[in-house]
């Protein structure tokens, strides 16, 4: 049986196109030296080769590219040596066995970046696309949600205008009721009748973040606010679903299918933001999307400004899945190059590739190019 034989891990730095500010103040930035994102190359003893990708982001969650590089040539490689890669599960096994802290997970993002080299390896194996694998695609296209970060408020309105191709807009806003108010009423002037996906990333309290929802009550396309109070604070998320009128989403406070279901039972969420990333991988990733169905919690989709593989390994799962809006998948956007060769973008949608694995290739040249050494 075809076994890996071989992992290697690049580090590059992929410079944005323009500034995208999260409420909790991580930033994406033009220019400059890039963002950091770990890349993995995984081959077989047969010479199969699959890719795996994952952003280093400390501000909204503790990796930061020199842990994830650590984690995978250190910890996670050795553990992956010597398996087919159809046995992803066993992987995940040892990975929770040797890394994982005692809430919730350890080192997803590390773990999440070789569970999609494992998915392409084995599609590539199967002669499939990664959908296929996962129980098919749903749709053949995917049409994304447009990412509005923030700033003054004319800023925000002209950069959600530039993205008028774009059928949903995922807002974030930064804690300060008032100017937030100001930033969402001047967007609507855009925007029309599209939904509109506010998201807080923690930087509200259950009574303010009440009080700002209070304050655009009139603006009936406003869809759901997503993780308005700090993540640990699950009391807080009940209180406000229980106040605020609005289906309310938990993103940081669920990172397993463990977080959520304690979510459910808590009654502190209508809708979870899936993450490849924060859930670990793919596999685990539909653990929390099986959670949420038998929960009566509604489905939203997301990334953390991905290039090509993992947005591609998003795409591929999210075409699996019933989602509540369209995902939020901002890599197209916000970033100078995917660096992939593969992914069809039109309009604002993607097709869903129908190649083996994940149907995209890295652009070797680019990566070499943007490489540096942790």
């Amino acid at each position: 049986m075809t076994r890996i034989a071989k992992i290697d891990v690049w580090s590059v730095r992929v410079p944005g196109r323009r500034v995208f500010e999260l409420g909790n103040g991580s930033k994406v930035t033009p220019g400059g030296v890039g963002r950091p994102v770990m890349f993995i190359r995984m081959e077989t003893d047969d010479g199969i080769v699959g890719w795996g990708e994952q952003r280093a982001n400390p501000m909204w969650h503790y990796e930061t590219i020199e842990t994830m590089v650590a984690a995978v040539r250190h910890h996670l490689a050795p553990l992956a040596l010597g398996l087919s890669p159809y046995e992803i599960g066993t992987f995940h096994k040892r990975a929770e066995a040797a890394m994982s802290i005692s809430v919730s997970n350890g080192m997803p993002f590390a773990r999440a970046a070789m569970d999609i080299a494992f998915h392409d390896l084995a599609g590539k194996m199967a002669g499939l696309p990664l959908h296929a694998l996962l129980g098919g695609a749903l749709v053949s296209e995917v049409p994304l949600c447009s990412a509005i970060g923030i700033d003054r408020p004319e800023v925000m309105a002209a950069n959600a205008a530039e993205s008028s191709a774009y059928t949903a807009y995922k807002i974030k806003i930064s804690g300060d009721i008032a100017e937030d108010a100001r930033r969402i009423r001047k967007i609507v002037e855009t925007t029309g009748s599209n939904p509109l996906w506010l998201d807080a990333n923690q930087s509200y309290t259950p009574g303010t973040i009440w009080r700002m929802l209070e304050s655009i009550r009139d603006i009936s396309t406003v869809a759901c606010v997503e993780q308005p109070v700090k993540s640990h604070d699950w009391n807080g998320m009940a209180s406000v679903r229980m106040r605020c009128g609005l289906p309310v989403a938990i993103d940081e406070g669920s990172f397993s299918a463990a977080d959520l279901a304690k979510a459910a039972r808590m009654g502190a969420a209508d809708m979870v933001v899936l993450k490849i990333c924060k859930a670990g991988g793919i596999r685990k990733c539909l653990e929390s999307a099986a959670v949420a169905e038998a929960n009566g919690i509604a489905l939203l989709g997301s990334g953390l400004t991905d290039c090509g593989i993992a947005f591609a390994a998003a795409i591929h799962m999210f075409s699996t899945l019933q989602l509540a809006l369209p995902p939020e998948l901002n890599g197209p956007e916000l970033l100078e190059d995917m660096l992939v060769k593969g992914l069809e973008i039109t309009n604002a949608t993607v097709k869903v590739p129908t190649g083996p694995g994940l149907g995209v290739e890295p652009d070797v040249d680019k990566l070499k190019d943007l490489k540096f050494y942790v």
